[in-house]
């Protein structure tokens, strides 16, 4: 997914964010994907100085509304994270849905 900059200045408001899966891709449905999302909401809920005021799971983007001192680095290490935890469980449950995810050595794009 393309995303827009966040000035330094204004790091630190609430957002509306959608994140979408690659092509629109139906995958968060099936296989405890969204509790990998949730899972990975929570530890950041924990580990980091966010609040999550909503958030809405659907079968291929997510919505949230969200405020942190950083939200840019939240986005970048939620959608690190759950990538791989979504990369994982697809390798493991639906290898030929992960190859359309992969590309050059081994490296690949969800969200």
């Amino acid at each position: 997914m393309h995303s827009i900059r966040i000035p330094k200045d204004m790091n630190n408001q609430a957002y509306f964010i959608t994140l979408t899966i690659l092509k629109w891709y139906y995958i968060l449905d099936r296989h405890g994907r969204w509790n990998i999302l949730l899972n990975s909401l929570k530890h950041c809920t924990k580990k980091k100085d966010i609040k999550i005021y909503a958030f809405v799971f659907m079968i291929n983007h997510i919505h949230l509304i969200v405020q942190s001192p950083d939200v840019s680095g939240f986005l970048r290490d939620f959608k690190k994270h759950t990538s791989l935890e979504i990369m994982k469980n697809l390798r493991a449950t639906e290898p030929s849905v992960a190859r359309l995810f992969e590309g050059e050595n081994g490296k690949f794009n969800i969200l």
